[in-house]
């Protein structure tokens, strides 16, 4: 054996090396990314508090968020998302929820990052990542333990509870950009009747079971509802604890009763204390 590599081979094995090293290079840019904010809970939980689409007019909502520490160059974006669709029937049992285990819908999602302008002003956009998500059905009722109050509910054995809808997260990825210190991070998708392209018309056959009629953003909830207090983030700030962003068609879900107009995307002062959407930012 005289030890030469067959040109063929040198340039497999080349091939492969350079492969190595890209992989070890976007190993170590993945390994270096840190969380900049967060309210999620971590494990999550079988469901959480959460604002629907469908059934507020909704297209779009979010909040603002302050980022931790110096890392700005965001990777990922993830969301929490609460599923109260059933592959048939109804969630509230009425007729029966049934799905089969796995079953998923898929649907688009934009996730939408603008600076926080002055006075709470939504500023120029940063960066938008639309996404097609296979997005689970919430389980079956389970009518033996569930009933009363709970029935058409399924069971988490987890936590030895029962609930309505199925929490889920989903992420983006965000190409890197710069944030600022502070900035609006907001989730918008078409239901049946609301968002940018209302899908009644187009998507008939899935009536009365698109997934996305009964897809809601997650929420922090507060210890007391009766007297809400500002739920703080496990990682960075809320630096408007008591507002939210949004854009519905109907006036009385704002907290100034559509005085600051309805149907478009704005700040939603003053009645959100305690409930914020569920977000974690990465950065490096």
């Amino acid at each position: 054996m005289t030890g030469r590599i067959p040109a063929g081979v040198a340039r497999l094995v080349m091939a492969t090396l350079a492969l190595m090293g890209a992989l070890a290079i976007a190993g170590a840019a993945s390994a270096g990314a840190e969380v900049i904010y967060s309210n999620a809970a971590s494990p999550l939980p079988g469901n959480v508090v959460s604002e629907a689409f469908e059934a507020t007019q909704t297209g779009q909502f979010g909040g603002a968020v302050e980022f931790a520490g110096t890392a700005r160059k965001a990777t990922s974006v993830s969301v929490v998302m609460s599923s109260w669709g059933c592959q048939s029937g109804s969630w509230t049992g009425t007729p029966e929820c049934k799905t089969t285990a796995g079953a998923k819908f898929t649907w688009p999602i934009t996730l939408d990052i603008n600076e926080l302008g002055p006075g709470g002003s939504v500023g120029p956009l940063i960066a938008s990542s639309t996404k097609t998500f296979a997005i689970a059905y919430r389980p079956s009722q389970n009518n033996k333990k569930c009933t009363g109050e709970a029935a058409g509910a399924w069971y988490d054995a987890a936590s030895k509870a029962c609930f309505h809808g199925k929490a889920v997260t989903l992420s983006f990825s965000v190409g890197r950009v710069v944030l600022p210190s502070k900035a609006i991070l907001s989730i918008a998708y078409d239901t049946s009747d609301y968002g940018t392209e209302p899908q009644r018309s187009k998507a008939p056959a899935c009536l009365p079971n698109c997934g996305y009629d009964s897809l809601n953003v997650g929420l922090t909830e507060p210890a007391n509802p009766e007297a809400p207090a500002p739920v703080a983030p496990s990682v960075g700030a809320d630096p408007l604890p008591e507002d939210a962003f949004q854009n519905t068609d109907y006036a009385p879900y704002f907290c100034d009763g559509g005085a600051g107009g309805t149907g478009v995307f704005r700040l939603d002062a003053g009645c959100w204390t305690g409930y914020q959407p569920l977000f974690t930012v990465k950065a490096q």
